[in-house]
């Protein structure tokens, strides 16, 4: 399977979204903050291996311990994950912590201040 057909990114896509309900509704470990999301899976095409990119909208203590809570149910996570999609092989899964979605809250935050302030500016004037 090539990196960049079509099967390929389906694949991807639906590891991605049986990831995301196994972790917002089978695992029960507390280190795992609720708003965590699978923000994208990289599987390699021998299906052997993902990397998996998470995201936690939380603290950086909170971001830590979903990673140490997500690392410690991996193989919880991958048997599930076999018994849900029928693949030759079920990959093995690597979790890496990923800020895109806070960076654009961030981002999002600082432009509503601005045209905000914007606004005043052109009132007062």
């Amino acid at each position: 399977m090539k990196k960049n057909s079509i099967k390929y990114s389906r694949m991807n896509g639906e590891v991605q979204r049986e990831l995301s309900k196994i972790i917002a509704q089978d695992i029960k470990d507390p280190r795992i903050h609720p708003m965590t999301s699978v923000v994208s899976v990289e599987v390699t095409p021998d299906l052997k291996y993902a990397k998996v990119f998470v995201s936690v909208l939380g603290s950086d203590e909170q971001k830590e311990n979903t990673h140490a809570g997500l690392k410690s149910a991996a193989s919880h996570i991958r048997s599930e994950l076999a018994k849900r999609l029928n693949l030759r092989n079920t990959p093995e899964l690597t979790f890496f912590m990923d800020d895109s979605i806070e960076y654009g809250v961030k981002m999002s935050k600082r432009i509503d201040e601005l045209t905000q302030s914007e606004k005043r500016d052109s009132i007062e004037e």
